[in-house]
């Protein structure tokens, strides 16, 4: 498999001064996921956690409901990509061939290619219940994801989704290039543990458009935490899925735009 950064000569240009040096830089591939036999989509991301991202994009997309729906997965590489080739349980298979459709688009883009509007606002299951949280664990949560975004580190040019649990912490992280991707092989991450998504928080590292809502939603995790600012429709939909929505959280502050119910100012959340 390819590495999922390279080191490429760059020259560094400061003031009059111009220096030889390398940078690391992300490797994007070209990555079909494929259903018996059939391209569903062609997304472009980073050769790493590929299973992960199978599963996770197979369950976020509702293609099935868990991976034991999968009966077969296998990683092909050719020279112009990747082939997640896999094959589905007879109920789900007869399920996606009735309402086929290719995706193909630029990097971790979700709703390229969808033959309907109904689609791209699918209604989504209801998050209920779930933990509260300490606002000292969203920020010891957010403190730790830069240590453990390992691919940054070395690019600073990739996206990170994580899973954090109060009491635990950050334990589980992936990354990719394509923000959307970094969320799938998260799910994928999860479902293959078998961690309980309602257990904890899903931490982003990009901004929340209505497609992270909606992963997080098929996910069942009743939070989410966002370094960056959320859309309108993003808003509405995590207002409707009951989804608490916390974004812009940088530093020592944070803001709650939806079900602030789940946030506690005491670190003693009962």
């Amino acid at each position: 498999m390819q590495p999922p950064f390279l080191r490429v000569p760059r020259a560094l240009w400061r003031g009059d001064d111009v220096s030889e040096g390398e940078r690391a830089v992300p490797e994007e591939v070209a990555v079909a996921l494929t259903y018996d036999g059939s391209t569903q989509a062609v997304m472009m991301a980073t050769p790493a956690d590929l299973e992960d991202f199978a599963i996770g994009f197979s369950l976020s997309e509702g293609i099935v409901a868990d991976p034991s729906e999968i009966e077969r997965l296998e990683i092909v590489e050719a020279e112009i990509g990747v082939e997640l080739r896999m094959w589905l349980a007879v109920p789900r298979a007869e399920a996606l061939a009735s309402r086929r459709r290719y995706l193909a688009g630029p990097t971790g883009c979700g709703l390229c290619g969808m033959e309907s509007l109904t689609e791209a606002v699918r209604r989504l299951p209801s998050v209920e219940g779930g933990v509260r949280f300490a606002e000292a664990d969203i920020r010891a949560a957010l403190e730790a994801l830069a240590p453990l975004q390992v691919l940054n580190r070395e690019t600073r040019s990739m996206h990170a989704a994580a899973f954090a649990v109060p009491g635990e912490g950050v334990v589980a992280l992936r990354e990719d290039v394509g923000r959307h991707n970094a969320l799938d092989k998260l799910c994928g991450a999860l479902a293959r543990a078998g961690l309980d998504a309602a257990s904890g928080m899903v931490l982003l590292t990009s901004r929340v458009s209505v497609e992270m809502v909606q992963k997080t939603a098929l996910l069942g995790a009743p939070l989410i935490v966002a370094v960056s600012a959320p859309t309108a429709l993003a808003v509405r939909t995590a207002e409707a899925a009951g989804i608490t929505l916390v974004a812009i959280a940088r530093g020592d502050a944070f803001e709650v735009f939806t079900h602030p119910h789940r946030i506690a100012q005491d670190t003693h959340v009962v």
